[in-house]
């Protein structure tokens, strides 16, 4: 079976909780929670992570909107680096004390919950939340959410990724196993995934990520025969592709190289 790589945001393992499996406890947020925070008091105080999401979310669409891809690559790398980076390493103890500056006791419990979870003593309090959710949490550098509670949510987002790539792989090894050697719906499941991520996350993707999975979908490959599947599309050998996605990568590098040196 032909490996392709379609994974090109892959999470660094290295930084990955070694405790994210812990059991969910009385005292995590649900996602499905979320919409109806209000009247008790345990509603009441998920009303208080609803609308630091909201306030995150407004926050995110405003940095979406201004920001090129590029320009929100380098954002989402540089917040990334913040909670998985050495960075953060170095300066666990100062963020193991980072208290929110609230007197709200549900913040103050998920904050500390996030801390102990980051030690490897509690479970996640983000756990079960949606990718957009966790997003919302891991990317907001505004300081409504603690070093640690941006940490746990990225761990729980990165859990996720995960269990969704094992389910896409064997998958995929059903579709290969059928006996025409295709991928088609394979990069259709990647294509959806990638489509639902918030921009944040598709911006860690290569820029042609997308054309990439379009042309593969509609080529229809058969990867031993190295044929398309496309009646209406001349037939062509994946070597073919590959090279004119190649050339065309060289000219755009080629291009943006010679107007620097301008």
């Amino acid at each position: 079976m032909i490996k392709i790589n379609v994974f090109s945001s892959v999470p660094n393992t290295q930084y990955a909780n070694k405790n994210s499996d812990t059991k969910n406890n009385s005292g995590n947020l649900q996602a499905e929670d979320l919409p109806n925070s209000t009247g008790s008091a345990t509603n009441s105080n998920l009303s208080s992570l609803a609308q630091q999401l909201s306030d995150a979310a407004l926050r995110a669409e405003e940095r979406d909107a201004k920001m090129s891809r590029q320009e929100l690559t380098t954002k989402s790398n540089s917040l990334l680096n913040q909670i998985t980076g050495m960075g953060y390493y170095n300066g666990r103890k100062s963020y193991d004390q980072e208290v929110p500056d609230t007197n709200n006791p549900e913040r103050l419990a998920r904050a500390k919950q996030a801390t102990a979870f980051t030690n490897g003593a509690a479970s996640n309090p983000f756990q079960g939340m949606s990718r957009e959710q966790l997003d919302l949490i891991a990317y907001d550098d505004s300081g409504s959410f603690t070093i640690n509670e941006r940490r746990a949510a990225w761990q729980e987002s990165y859990d996720q990724e995960e269990s969704w790539r094992v389910m896409a792989v064997a998958q995929s090894k059903i579709e290969w196993a059928q006996g025409e050697f295709k991928q088609t719906n394979f990069f259709k499941s990647v294509l959806q995934h990638y489509e639902e991520l918030p921009k944040i996350e598709q911006a860690q993707y290569p820029e042609d990520y997308l054309t990439r999975l379009q042309y593969l979908i509609k080529m229809d490959f058969n990867f031993v025969t190295g044929e398309s599947g496309n009646g209406k599309e001349q037939r062509q050998t994946v070597w073919d592709m590959l090279m004119a996605n190649s050339i065309e990568s060289s000219k755009k590098y080629t291009s943006a190289w010679a107007t620097d040196i301008k």
